[in-house]
């Protein structure tokens, strides 16, 4: 038996090991990989309040290690992430360390001025994505990439794992749609990391005038397209936890309706409701809050669906589900007038609101988006850095 020790020991001590290696690591903490980079350049980063290396801000990382971080470009929701969705947000200065803050989104994604691409020499991309189109942080950044190839300068992505990249799903984006909430030829759930769309960005030549970004990536180790990754950190003020991040891409639609889809409660984008809505046990009552200070229907009781009690490893693949939307078009009896001309920039394409208002099902309308799904997967594939 004594002799046995060793060995078993040893498988002990392996399967420790590899427990610990499992351990996805994102690639702003593989600084001894990109560190050497940044020697003698002004540095920029495009980051918010997700860009941690354990307990500390990227910014903080560097400025601790002497780098020359002379600009910070902040996306929607803020360099905190505390703004509103949509809400116009004010280049400052980071109070924390005197670091001008440049705001990329004032109600609209804006492109960096050119005194401002004057500031650097080399921008870092360090930000949490969710991985869906209308999702505004990955257009930002490919608008960042059309700037720096325009001036010259360097990027580097420090990839981060997409909690939403094990699957393909949705319309590909028709152009004449294309808004801040659709910047790319893209399906609504494309899979993949910002690190793997920036290369898809500049191998199917999607910036204009056939620019070309100098874009280095440090990836992830020890992730795959199936790894469950779990958001340490809340993207953005309206998806606080995984709930709302898998729900995400079925619930968003609701924000070119009257229906609430639960800002300005403790479960947004995880119910939704509107007054009107008859049949529903469940009812809330959207209120003014940060991260959401005039949500639709305040103040108005809400008769509706609670999908916060559903099961989250469900929820993780089931995929679109229009159902939802459905349900409510139906219950309302609006008919077009049920959406805004903002449906078509969510949802991409002007065929899906025609079929539901023929009475088509969510089945069937989810049917007519799978030769797109099949048709992304084959044209992204040279650009993916992690197995499928």
């Amino acid at each position: 038996m004594y002799k046995r020790l060793p060995l078993l020991l040893l498988l002990l001590c392996s399967t420790l090991w590899g427990t610990a290696q499992a351990r996805v690591i994102p690639g702003d903490e593989r600084t001894n990989q990109y560190f050497p980079l940044l020697q003698d350049k002004r540095i920029a980063i495009f980051s918010n309040h997700t860009g941690m290396i354990g307990d500390k801000h990227l910014l903080d990382v560097l400025l601790e290690n002497h780098f020359n971080v002379t600009a910070i470009f902040s996306p929607e929701h803020g360099f905190r992430g505390q703004a509103d969705a949509g809400e116009h947000v004010n280049s400052s200065v980071d109070p924390q360390t005197g670091v001008p803050i440049l705001s990329l989104y004032d109600g609209k994604l804006g492109k960096p001025s050119a005194a401002s691409m004057q500031k650097f020499d080399l921008l870092i991309v360090d930000i949490q994505d969710v991985g869906l189109r209308y999702y505004t942080y990955y257009a930002s950044m490919c608008r960042l990439m059309d700037a720096c190839a325009e001036h010259g300068k360097q990027m580097l992505i420090l990839d981060r794992p997409n909690p939403n990249g094990h699957y393909v799903d949705g319309p590909i984006l028709d152009m004449k749609h294309k808004s801040a909430v659709g910047w790319l030829p893209i399906p609504t759930v494309h899979g993949m990391t910002l690190g793997e769309l920036a290369l898809m960005v500049n191998g199917e030549g999607w910036l204009p005038g056939g620019r070309t970004c100098d874009v280095t990536v440090i990836p992830c180790l020890n992730y795959t397209h199936q790894t469950e990754y779990r958001l340490p950190i809340p993207p953005s003020p309206n998806l606080p936890d995984m709930k709302s991040v898998y729900l995400y891409a079925s619930l968003c639609y609701f924000e070119a309706t009257p229906v609430s889809l639960g800002r300005g409660t403790d479960l947004p984008f995880q119910v939704y409701g509107h007054p009107r809505m008859t049949g529903y046990d469940y009812t809330f009552t959207p209120r003014s809050r940060p991260g959401a200070k005039n949500p639709p229907q305040r103040d108005k009781l809400c008769h509706g669906v609670n999908l916060s009690t559903l099961d989250e490893a469900g929820l993780r693949t089931k995929g679109i589900d229009l159902s939802y939307l459905i349900d409510a078009y139906r219950n309302l009896g609006l008919g077009d007038k049920f959406f805004t001309s903002f449906f078509e920039k969510l949802m991409g394409v002007s065929y899906v609101r025609r079929m539901i208002e023929e009475g088509k099902g969510a089945d069937e309308i989810e049917a007519t988006w799978q030769d797109d799904v099949a048709r992304f997967k084959a044209q992204r594939k040279p650009y993916l850095l992690y197995n499928e």
